[in-house]
């Protein structure tokens, strides 16, 4: 497997132009999202979803003293160490690649919508269409050609960056360390640890506040964690249901 390659994006430099959502869905083909603003937001998409890839989030966000402003961050499909969906998908439509990313084969996907509830961040999603699963593939395809993903190459402010997953953790941790200096002490970076419930994400983030004040789970947890011991109850539970058949069986021909 080549090195393991992933996205860094800083919400602090993001300026929510959306040139990330449109580069992707024009590379990917992907269908537009009806181009209806809701109604507290200057966002058309919403979340991220089988005809988002990237979505720009824009948060508004209000103090005690009545000040407030906009938090901007593009988010995307994690591509987890520890991947639910990779582990509930029967048919293996999903695949991790060797660049250590995780990719929906459609023409492979049946539409059971398994990985949908087991992906911690609710990033995967059915397309009505069709039924099938879609979700960021971190442009499989121009990786392969030697480029760089599109939503990357598109930011005009670096806020999303694309590269080997160990440099970009070093150039986060100093980026957080040079935002502290300057008084920017909410800075923190989210899905970096691989120590976390699933193993680190391969796109991680610098957030400006707490995680649930972007929609992100504080703990995500790969959540098919507990499967090995639910097999092993339900082993355990099914041979002492047969051997108590087995048993009054034989009570029953003895007497």
């Amino acid at each position: 497997m080549s090195e393991r390659m992933g996205f860094f994006t800083d919400t602090s430099v993001c300026i929510g132009c959306k040139a990330c959502e449109v580069a992707c869905k024009e590379w990917n083909q992907i269908p537009d999202d009806g181009f209806v603003f809701n109604a507290t937001s200057y966002d058309n998409t919403g979340a991220l979803g089988a005809s988002t890839w990237r979505h720009v989030a824009f948060i508004e966000t209000f103090t005690g003293d009545g000040e407030g402003g906009w938090l901007m961050a593009s988010d995307v499909c994690k591509h987890c160490t520890h991947a639910a969906c990779l582990d509930v998908c029967p048919t293996g439509a999903l695949f991790r690649t060797e660049f250590d990313t995780v990719v929906v084969q459609a023409d492979i996907c049946n539409g059971c919508g398994y990985c949908v509830p087991a992906c911690p961040y609710g990033v995967i999603d059915r397309r009505e269409r069709d039924g099938r699963a879609w979700k960021c593939t971190m442009c499989y395809d121009r990786l392969r050609g030697g480029l760089e993903p599109a939503c990357a190459k598109a930011c005009p402010t670096d806020s999303i960056q694309f590269g080997p997953l160990d440099e970009l953790r070093e150039r986060a941790e100093r980026r957080v360390e040079t935002l502290h200096a300057a008084g920017r002490e909410d800075a923190r970076l989210y899905g970096a640890d691989p120590g976390d419930g699933v193993g680190g994400d391969g796109a991680f983030f610098l957030l400006m506040d707490e995680p649930e004040v972007y929609g992100l789970p504080p703990d995500p947890v790969v959540t098919t964690r507990d499967l090995p011991s639910m097999w092993r109850w339900a082993a355990g539970a099914a041979a002492a249901m047969l051997a108590t058949a087995a048993l009054s069986f034989t009570r029953r021909g003895g007497r």
